[in-house]
């Protein structure tokens, strides 16, 4: 069952104000600045890319502060979206038929795709205001966090305990108390770990998200991403290496003050289990459960919360039986899914896509090949790598304890921050950019595959090693029998999710800039971003509709088969 934790008592403290008030109250007063601050710079003029930007050192912290701002937007966006979009699709089984596909599509369409397309509309918001270009820029921050958030929250909802439901159901919980009191607890430890690692997505296209340029749209935004690229352009290598200086204190308080919070809180609501590793702290999340002010602060939240599940109906006694779908309905409702997209898109992309010849399909395909070559061949190369480090990291709870912080830093921390100098290496030594490109599509991705493998070792049972090593289960045959079935349907998730992320990396990994100096890679990621520069539209979709494809034939062909093989063959319990 689950283990819920209550809080902790506040009872007896008689002081008015002590420390752990005054350390609350500090934490709630900086929230508030931001959030005055991120309404001031919303209807603030929006200047030129020149009078925007510069590499002072000095403007670091703003320019921290004004993209921690945006990211935290665009997280709370996405939590959003998820609680809303995946509970639509976990409960109905007609929109589950639409609305799974369209995110699947959705989460295959590369990023600046998505801002190439949306950036006119927002850019119209509030013409002369900086409002719409941090829309844009938010959005394209959403666009790169929400999918995977959306997609774990689908899946624990599918995967509620039915004994939890039944408890539910006899105890006359209505579907509203149900969703906050049963299913969102149990979810919550997996949409914690996504979260994280959907912020580690959004800090790779942080660059791009802030400085957009999309034909004669041309869009600079305060923030690290737009520094680093001004850094970049000007081969300034002390800025670059203060924006790295920067950003390492940046994800560490961003570490501090919300993902180790998140997991610390969330840990209550995880299954019991044995575990030799101890249970997560965070100062910040004591802080707060040590406050009595903030306790009294917090309880008209409460009163509204138990206000919202007295006044929705309570639920019946036993769980409902799955009436039967009327195949007519079903049919009218996926033909109406599909011929209505059908067409807005044909009377929207079809005068777009006009005059478009044959030629024109064949050459993204061409270079879709090549990508594709690229990101499993890199797939592979990390997987030789990290599954043996990952299993090494995970049988030592002590390492593991140590290794999981470290790991996840190193996925927030974006990689196009080294891209500078892998230019000037490939340039410095006279080297082929197709092949020593390549490898910066991976580097911001292999950490999925590594974290995941070191929770599918960490997660062997005592039971199982004791018994390989009373049985002198040694070498190849020990990893062929106990270690490498163990971590398969985890590393499974890791590299479905690192492939994913490749192709999206290739639009700014394939094509690499240090000042004057521009290295290209033949590639789909270097046709779509060319495309974009340009502002050519038709050839933007063509890339896009190419590269979607590539990733949804893969993923159905090759990534969930072999998941769901891993699922049912190699799965402990």
């Amino acid at each position: 069952m689950v283990k819920v934790l209550p809080p902790i008592s506040v009872t007896g403290h008689r002081r008015v104000f002590g420390l752990w008030d005054l350390l609350a109250l500090l934490l709630v007063v900086a929230t508030v600045a931001l959030l005055i601050e991120a309404g001031r710079v919303a209807v603030a003029p929006q200047h030129p890319v020149g009078q925007t930007i510069s590499i002072d050192p000095v403007n670091l912290p703003y320019y921290a502060l004004r993209t921690t701002l945006r990211m935290a937007a665009a997280l709370a966006c996405s939590l959003l979206f998820t609680l809303t979009y995946a509970t639509a699709a976990a409960k109905s089984p007609r929109a589950e038929k639409i609305l799974i596909p369209v995110l699947d599509l959705l989460q295959s369409v590369p990023i600046l795709g998505f801002i190439s397309i949306t950036v006119a509309f927002f850019l119209s918001i509030s013409p002369g205001h900086a409002f719409g270009a941090e829309c844009a820029a938010v959005f394209a921050i959403f666009t790169s966090q929400a999918w995977n958030m959306a997609f774990s929250f689908y899946q624990s909802l599918r995967t509620v305990p039915v004994e939890l439901k039944e408890v539910s159901y006899s105890m006359r919980l209505g579907p509203w108390m149900r969703f906050w009191k049963l299913e969102v607890p149990f979810a919550m430890p997996a949409l914690v770990w996504n979260m994280m690692m959907s912020v580690s997505g959004g800090w790779f296209f942080v660059v791009a998200s802030e400085t957009i340029s999309v034909g004669s749209t041309q869009l600079a935004l305060p923030g690290m991403g737009s520094y680093i690229g001004m850094a970049v352009q000007e081969q300034n290598v002390t800025a670059i290496l203060w924006a790295v200086a920067t950003m390492l204190v940046v994800i560490l308080i961003y570490d501090q003050m919300l993902f180790r919070p998140l997991v610390a809180w969330a840990d209550r609501f995880r299954f019991v289990q044995e575990s030799e590793l101890l249970p997560p702290q965070s100062w910040v999340l004591t802080t707060f459960r040590r406050s009595p002010i903030l306790w009294t602060l917090a309880r008209p939240l409460s009163g509204l919360r138990d206000w919202s599940f007295r006044t929705f109906p309570r639920g019946q006694e036993s769980m409902p039986e799955t009436a039967p779908a009327s195949r007519l309905a079903d049919r009218v409702w996926l033909a109406a899914a599909i011929l209505v997209p059908a067409a807005v898109a044909w009377r929207f992309l079809g005068p777009m896509m006009a005059g478009k010849g044959l030629d024109g399909p064949l050459v993204p395909l061409g270079l879709g090949l090549l990508t594709l070559v690229r990101v499993m061949v890199l797939i592979l190369l990390a997987s030789l790598v990290w599954i043996p480090v990952g299993v090494w990291i995970g049988l030592s709870p002590r390492l593991a304890r140590i290794a999981q912080p470290v790991v996840q830093f190193m996925a927030a921390f974006p990689a196009n921050l080294l891209f500078p100098i892998a230019v000037l290496a490939i340039v410095h030594w006279r080297l082929d950019p197709d092949i020593w490109l390549s490898p910066l599509m991976v580097l911001g991705t292999q950490w999925y595959i590594l974290f995941n493998v070191i929770a599918g070792a960490s997660s062997i049972p005592t039971e199982l090693r004791d018994i390989g090593t009373s049985l002198r289960v040694r070498g190849w045959l020990w990893w062929r029998k106990i270690a490498l079935p163990a971590v398969f349907p985890f590393y499974m998730t890791g590299a479905l999710t690192a492939s994913g992320g490749s192709w999206n990396a290739a639009i700014v990994a394939e094509i690499a800039t240090w000042g004057d100096v521009t290295l290209r890679a033949h590639g789909l990621g270097a046709y779509i971003a060319d495309a974009t520069a340009a502002g050519d539209f038709p050839r933007i979709l063509l890339g896009i509709g190419v590269m979607s494809s590539f990733v949804l034939i893969l993923n159905r062909a090759f990534w969930r088969p072999l998941y769901l093989y891993a699922e049912r063959k190699f799965r402990l319990s």
